[in-house]
């Protein structure tokens, strides 16, 4: 879709994801996009969210927007629970979409908004902003080229910190609007980026906690995962962590490669270590991360979204590699319900986790109760 007129971009939720992200991100196209238009049903925020970002329109109805302004791009940047709704209809009206994590609360809804793209475009890509930085896509060029050798054994640590007074706001910790807890809503970044690094997955052993926080959703998980080269890897996710860090490790056969950050992350974040045996300078200096340091945000992200546009082709993160995310979040948390491995085949539409992430279970006994089995 190559044109010489800007593209139109509309932002649906106006809240502090819109500003603090999504803004930022249209503003550093705006060669290209014009943001001529915001969404909210809450009045007040929408003034405020049109005021200080010099948006023309507003609407408190999604139909009405999409009828009257036709817009290119969509952001969808209102809670979980209401994604599925604008996404489709905007994909329906004929707009791409850009579209906040998680993408939505299970997998059946996941392929409702696949039923709603075309061939060509309109496609709904899913904000997975840490798959994008300039680190995270050199290091994913060295082991899909087997420059460190064979993937063998990895880490994926989301440990944050959310306080009680967090969970206060309705929406959140709840299985019908935010879909799950930390697994869900927090360390689905890591964990897309380790999929991103290490390919498809094909089982998942789990165990899940509601250890402290007053939430229906767990607060801490942990899982084994097996990969379909043979590697494994140990996921932790936890909002219980008052020292706050996101960690992804993968030793393979002639090096270790690691990254600690917190919300995002530039090339100095990452590190590699050479096996005893690797003892060739130039091998070692060629998995320094490049000189160009692109910072992972929703900005790195969507310019490649544009591109995508401009070529008429599925974006990145959208489709089979968002789903699945999405597949190994909701075999995590049948796997902790069932106490059972699972593996991918098994999440079909007629199991019960297809439809929702809790599978109709809706929460863990407290912890000092019969050793934290399912309520």
């Amino acid at each position: 879709m190559i044109e010489s007129r800007k593209l139109r971009a509309a932002v649906i939720g106006a809240g502090g994801i819109a500003q603090h992200s999504h803004v930022p991100a249209l503003r550093s196209v705006a060669d290209r996009v014009n943001l001529v238009a915001a969404v909210d049903t809450d009045p007040d925020r929408l003034a405020e969210f049109r005021a200080a970002n010099g948006i023309e329109a507003g609407y408190s109805s999604v139909e009405e927007m999409l009828e009257t302004q036709k817009p290119d791009l969509v952001h969808i940047c209102t809670p979980p629970f209401a994604h599925v709704e604008p996404v489709v209809r905007s994909l329906e009206a004929g707009a791409w979409v850009f579209v906040e994590k998680p993408v939505c609360l299970s997998l059946a809804e996941f392929d409702r908004i696949e039923a709603a793209e075309r061939d060509g475009g309109p496609y709904a890509s899913v904000v997975c902003q840490h798959r994008f930085g300039s680190g995270g896509q050199h290091a994913a060029q060295l082991l899909s080229t087997g420059q460190l050798g064979r993937p063998l054994v990895a880490e994926c640590r989301t440990t944050w910190y959310r306080d009680h007074a967090y969970f206060e706001v309705p929406w959140r910790g709840r299985w019908q609007t935010e879909g799950g807890g930390p697994t869900m809503g927090h360390g689905i970044h890591q964990m897309d980026l380790l999929l991103a690094l290490l390919g498809d997955w094909t089982e998942i052993q789990a165990m899940a906690g509601r250890l402290d926080r007053d939430v229906e959703t767990e607060d801490v998980s942990m899982a084994s995962v097996r990969f379909g080269n043979g590697a494994m890897a140990s996921i932790l996710n936890s909002v219980l962590s008052p020292r706050e860090e996101s960690y992804i490790r993968i030793d393979c056969t002639d090096a270790t490669v690691e990254l600690t950050h917190l919300y995002g992350y530039e090339n100095t974040n990452w590190r590699y270590t050479p096996a005893a045996h690797v003892t060739d300078e130039a091998v070692v200096r060629s998995w320094r991360t490049p000189e160009t340091d692109v910072r992972s945000s929703h900005a790195a992200q969507l310019a490649l979204v544009l591109e995508a546009m401009d070529a008429g082709k599925r974006p990145p993160a959208s489709g089979a590699a968002a789903r699945q995310t999405l597949e190994l979040i909701t075999a995590l948390y049948r796997s902790a319900f069932t106490g059972a491995p699972v593996r991918r085949e098994q999440l079909i539409p007629d199991d019960p986790f297809y439809r929702s992430l809790h599978g109709g279970v809706r929460g863990w006994a407290p912890a000092a109760d019969a050793e934290g089995a399912n309520a």
